[in-house]
């Protein structure tokens, strides 16, 4: 069984998709921006302010679905400038803690004003 999962507590998708599907004890997070759930608006403009913010909003759509960081397996970063690495490598540790999953970074290019993405794919306890 396929389950989407939504929560207020993480940006509403402009996009047609999901903010989580879980299938089985598999739940794969979409991309999350640096936005607030609440207002809408990009929440800082540095690559660490995004980051924490980002990951916010991926421990929510975790959280929905029954999960926490602890059952994350694989973190996917984008970033706009590999520049910004150092940046984002002290937020993400910062925000994630000693137990760091497995993380693939990719650069992109982002709609003006964002600097980072972040899915998240997890695995669950049934």
């Amino acid at each position: 069984m396929r389950t989407v999962i939504t929560t207020e507590n993480a940006p509403t998708p402009a996009a047609p998709l999901s903010q989580g599907i879980r299938k089985g004890s598999i739940l794969q997070v979409s991309g999350q921006l640096p936005f607030d759930p609440a207002t809408g608006a990009v929440v800082g403009t540095t690559v660490a302010e995004q980051t924490t913010q980002t990951l916010r909003n991926v421990t929510a759509v975790l959280k929905a679905a029954g999960a926490g960081p602890k059952d994350v397996v694989m973190l996917r970063v984008y970033l706009t400038d590999p520049a910004h690495l150092p940046e984002l490598n002290e937020a993400y540790a910062a925000a994630i803690g000693e137990l760091f999953p497995a993380r693939t970074t990719v650069y992109m290019q982002l709609p003006p004003g964002l600097l980072v993405e972040i899915d998240a794919l997890a695995v669950l306890d049934d």
